[in-house]
């Protein structure tokens, strides 16, 4: 395979971070519409042909940032860990990594087709481990596991979906590690109060 032409100085790994953390905080700032190549390398600090070599272009970066979500997406989320923690560290993340739930948000009031079809296949997977909790007495049997999931699935990200509100509530800042970790915490309480078997 050649090399391309700007490779020969760069080491090419640090080189598609660079590109990848720039097109998250583009796509996270105008959505994947609005996004353009051009202003993700001009803040990569590359030329904009490098983007089409290594990702083939801007829906291959966009499947890129998805992969990177889920490799560090196993970072903090441990399946085994009672439902409370994994949504606290749901939280936590959100806090955290605030340009990846934009990116989600964008793609939520744009995009108007047919769901991802990987997208799909992981919330399928997600709905499959409620029921089992539920059967462990995680949550209340008469609870819809799906409205479940959509319900701890908006309550993660409400640092990020209403920044106003929490600081209406709280006085806080949303990005902040402080509010973090209180909001990590109520929300460990309330989803702990679901369980209807002593937890072991």
């Amino acid at each position: 395979m050649r090399r391309a032409p700007e490779e020969k100085q760069r080491d090419p790994e640090r080189t598609k971070a660079r590109i990848l953390q720039a097109a998250l905080e583009e796509f996270a700032a105008k959505g994947f519409a609005g996004a353009r190549v051009g202003e993700i390398a001009a803040r990569a600090g590359v030329n904009k042909q490098l983007i089409s070599y290594y990702f083939g272009g801007k829906e291959g970066l966009y499947q890129a940032l998805n992969a990177r979500w889920h490799v560090e997406e196993s970072t903090f989320a441990d399946p085994a860990s009672e439902l409370a923690e994994l949504v606290a560290g749901y939280v936590r993340a959100n806090s955290s990594r605030r340009d990846y739930g934009r990116l989600m948000l964008w793609q939520g009031l744009t995009d108007d087709g047919p769901p991802d079809p990987a997208f799909v296949a992981d919330v399928r997977r997600d709905l499959e481990h409620l029921r089992r909790r539920q059967q462990d007495g995680e949550f209340p049997a008469d609870l819809d596991p799906g409205a479940v999931l959509v319900a701890l699935f908006s309550m993660a990200a409400a640092g990020i979906t209403f920044p106003q509100l929490i600081r209406a509530v709280w006085d806080d800042d949303p990005a902040s590690p402080e509010f973090a970790e209180r909001y990590a915490r109520e929300i460990r309480k309330l989803v702990g109060h679901l369980r209807t078997v002593p937890a072991p």
